[in-house]
């Protein structure tokens, strides 16, 4: 490829083995993807509706630049309700996707060279992310055996004077682990102490198996050293709706905005529009949704740990993910996962696509049907024999 007008930044290739996905699911007419967070669900058919109504009725220009009022006033209302925490509506901010309210928020904060800690294993996207913002992304890895929790002594061994913040995740992509209180409450201590910001990526809230979910930003004393990155594409099954957004001070808002006016001017009016039915109607539409999704995991968690040479924490705690251990196998993690899909016509992800702590491990989504999920572990039971 002639690299002649490409930017000196992007001429390396970092492409990932979820960004290749889409083209290893071609690989064969029959493979079962296991790989990416896109559940088969179609979005909620009162949430369509909604959506339709609003556009007939003319939602479909811009709305204010932070967001539709009516949908900020539906997320302070949800933080208040759900966890008796007062949220400002300057303290709001509606983005369009999960993935690039991560990425306004470190434009905003990340100057040149500032270190950003990384809970690993981790979403996929957060290095590049960091590094588009010109941070410098840091590892911190966590592991199987601690139940994949931050190990805080850990975590203060890699704080240096270029140290601007720390990227936490729970319920966690990929492993499905969530941070209990205690280590959270360890976390805002030293984030106190070192004078850090924290960004809690918490876009899997709705699925907190064992325990009710905890936001970072309850944690005393964290609120103004916090941003929380919001989504509804998993706790509604809204995706392809590009909807999410961010709780922050209001000065980190401020800037937020001013970023987002020069990169997408405001998220979608009618996704908006169907984030403040959803939020509205969710004690309705979301107990389905996680039961489905809880049943699944369950049942998955199950089947691996009856195949030899791999295993994997039950039963599950969150989100709908699940990060098998397959050392026992003698393979790598990426030599694992194209046996998977050569033998067995089945997707998942290596686990080294998350962090290097996450070799050893592959990736499976349970975001297909259980009689699917059941074909997709007799198949892969077969080519593991």
């Amino acid at each position: 490829m002639n690299k002649k007008f490409i930017a000196k930044r992007y001429q390396e290739d970092k492409s990932t083995a979820m960004g290749q996905s889409d083209v290893m699911a071609k690989t064969f007419d029959d493979v079962i993807d296991l790989s990416l967070g896109d559940p088969d669900m179609t979005t909620p058919a009162e949430i369509i509706a909604a959506a339709h109504e609003a556009a007939v009725a003319g939602h479909t220009k811009y709305t204010d630049f932070r967001g539709d009022p009516e949908l900020r006033q539906e997320i302070c209302r949800f933080y208040d309700d759900e966890y008796e925490i007062d949220i400002a509506d300057e303290e709001v901010f509606v983005a369009a996707s999960g993935c690039l309210a991560m990425y306004l928020a470190l434009e905003a904060i990340v100057d040149d060279g500032d270190e950003i800690i990384l809970q690993s294993p981790y979403f996929t996207p957060y290095p590049q992310q960091v590094e588009l913002a010109r941070g410098v992304p840091i590892e911190l890895p966590t592991y199987e055996e601690e139940d994949f929790q931050i190990d805080t002594a850990r975590l203060e061994s890699l704080i240096t004077d270029k140290t601007k913040a720390l990227i936490i995740n729970s319920p966690n992509n990929p492993t499905g682990s969530c941070l209990t209180l205690e280590t959270m409450k360890k976390i805002a201590a030293i984030a106190e102490k070192h004078d850090l910001l924290v960004i809690s990526d918490e876009i899997y809230t709705a699925y907190s198996f064992e325990h009710p979910f905890i936001p970072f930003i309850s944690i005393p004393g964290m609120k103004d050293r916090t941003i929380t990155i919001n989504s509804f594409s998993k706790d509604f099954v809204m995706t392809g709706w590009r909807l999410g957004n961010i709780i922050a001070p209001a000065s980190i808002i401020s800037v937020i905005q001013q970023i987002n006016e020069n990169v997408v001017f405001t998220a979608p009016s009618m996704s908006q529009r169907a984030g403040i039915y959803a939020l509205q109607h969710r004690k309705e539409l979301q107990p389905p949704i996680i039961n489905e999704f809880r049943e699944r995991m369950t049942y998955a968690a199950e089947r691996i740990n009856a195949i030899p040479g791999m295993h994997v924490i039950y039963p599950p705690k969150g989100s709908f993910y699940l990060f098998p251990n397959i050392k026992k196998t003698g393979m790598t993690s990426e030599e694992v996962s194209s046996l998977i899909l050569q033998k067995a016509h089945v997707l998942t992800l290596p686990g080294n696509a998350f962090g290097a702590c996450g070799e050893g491990h592959i990736r499976i989504c349970c975001t297909v049907s259980t009689e699917n999920l059941k074909e997709a572990f007799d198949r892969i039971e077969t080519a593991l024999k």
